[in-house]
């Protein structure tokens, strides 16, 4: 679809409102303030913020902060995003009372000026996009651009509703990356494209299977969802998680994706889920065995068919990657995919933990930063944010 991007747009004088993400890990210090542990979602808006203020924007930043139901809650203040955002641009960040009203109105920023409004989430209107409420938020600027793909999922006031309030709305830099690459991977891949799915449930990713279906040329699966399928072909499953009531649409997709799809041929078992558990490699699982990954076999057949691949997307886990060394199916893929050479986009998550520990990050072409937004994306799902700005 076609869209503006930031780029597009003169903001020379203009307020610029750019809805950021900066739902961020938050926990509190020895003195009892609530302090960010992990600045990533900060520093991923960087760019587009940048852009603005050297293109003579004054800039309105609205972001989300955890679920505090529709009412003002100090633990879940922007607060500590305005201190750390001050200290990455080098410059002021006026941090508003709230997100709309006089007072925030009066805040207006001039161009070089940075704002960053309240928790939109302290309003229930964000969330059941209150017309209203979108048009105070629109209030606020001359231009919109969305910069926060993560929530680009949710009909939401400032995702949503307010674009019909102002003249112009475009993506930010971040949003067009993340459309650029989920959207080259779904739709005009470089091939051999293969699609890499792990998660405990089918239920979670029947329509991102249904949708790569169409696209991919190989999907490999892993994870506890693998052992819905290998249910429908008749194979034991030992204690392993399977979702029972979906064990006929595992057939049905089986044989509608015919040879496309791949499952594991050997498993890493235990007798209970603790980490360092004692653990074999095996063919059949065992009736009191628990499948918890996939096995060397498995491993070395997946690489292979990533090695020859010239795009591959990953969304989900091998196996119970929290608990390692339950880990190693899914570093090492990581690892193939990292040495495959192949344009790689990755959803965010368990799969960008994998690429962390295994050291790859650098080599991954596109990791996103939006877990459900990306699922949606892949399943071919249309992203209410993103529909708005076309």
């Amino acid at each position: 679809m076609s869209y503006l991007s930031i780029r597009d747009l003169d903001l020379n004088g203009k307020r610029l409102f750019i809805r950021v993400d900066f739902n961020v890990p938050l926990q509190k210090n020895e003195r009892g303030e609530m302090e960010i542990t992990s600045d990533k979602r900060i520093k991923a808006s960087l760019p587009t913020i940048q852009h603005a203020l050297e293109h003579g924007a004054g800039v309105i930043l609205a972001s989300h902060l955890g679920r505090p139901k529709g009412k003002p809650n100090p633990e879940m203040s922007l607060k500590p995003a305005a201190v750390r955002l001050a200290e990455l641009l080098g410059r002021p960040v006026k941090m508003a009372p709230d997100c709309v009203g006089p007072e925030v109105e009066a805040m207006k920023p001039a161009p070089g000026e940075v704002l960053l409004l309240e928790n939109l989430r302290f309003h229930a209107e964000e969330e059941k996009n209150d017309a209203e409420f979108a048009r105070q938020l629109a209030a606020l600027c001359d231009l919109y651009v969305n910069d926060a793909f993560g929530s680009a999922h949710r009909a939401h006031a400032s995702t949503e509703g307010m674009i019909r309030f102002v003249p112009k709305a475009a993506a930010g830099l971040l949003m067009e990356a993340e459309l650029k690459y989920l959207g080259m991977a779904t739709t005009n891949p470089a091939r051999p494209c293969v699609a890499i799915l792990g998660g405990a449930k089918v239920s979670d990713k029947i329509e991102v299977i249904q949708n790569l279906g169409k696209v991919v040329d190989k999907l490999l699966i892993g994870g506890a969802m693998a052992y819905t399928f290998l249910k429908a072909q008749g194979l034991p499953t030992g204690k392993s998680l399977v979702e029972d009531d979906k064990v006929e649409l595992a057939g049905n997709l089986l044989k509608e994706l015919g040879g496309k799809l791949m499952l594991p041929v050997d498993h890493v078992v235990v007798s209970e889920i603790a980490a360092g558990a004692a653990n074999e490699v095996v063919e059949a699982i065992p009736a009191d065995k628990i499948a918890v990954d996939i096995g060397p076999r498995t491993i070395a057949a997946y690489a292979e068919v990533i090695a020859s691949c010239k795009t591959v997307i990953w969304n989900g886990p091998m196996g119970i990657f929290e608990k390692p060394p339950f880990d190693k199916g899914t570093v090492a893929l990581a690892s193939a995919v990292a040495g495959s050479g192949a344009i790689s986009v990755v959803g965010g998550g368990d799969s960008e933990k994998a690429i962390k520990a295994a050291g790859v990050t650098s080599k991954i072409t596109h990791v996103s930063t939006g877990g459900g937004a990306s699922l949606e994306f892949l399943a071919g799902i249309a992203l209410p944010g993103v529909k708005a700005l076309g």
